[in-house]
């Protein structure tokens, strides 16, 4: 498991997020992500899919996530 305790997070402008409230709800939304990839991940290894493929899948994935609070386009 990866360890997201260290991760300091940062807003748009560069400073730290201080606020222990919302460095916790980004553990744990990080910790539920995580354990559903591996278990996506496993699944499809028990169905006899390529592992890298899964792997490329998931990152296209993450990729592909829409930023619905952005203003206009980049």
């Amino acid at each position: 498991m990866a360890s997201f305790e260290q991760i300091k997070w940062r807003d748009p402008n560069g400073q730290i997020i201080a606020c222990v409230e919302k460095i916790k709800v980004m553990r744990e939304n990080l910790e539920e992500l995580q354990q559903m990839a591996q278990d996506c991940l496993e699944d499809a290894l028990l169905m006899g899919c390529d592992e890298q493929q899964v792997r490329e899948v998931l990152t296209q994935l993450i990729a592909s996530l829409d930023n619905p609070y952005a203003d206009g386009d980049k």
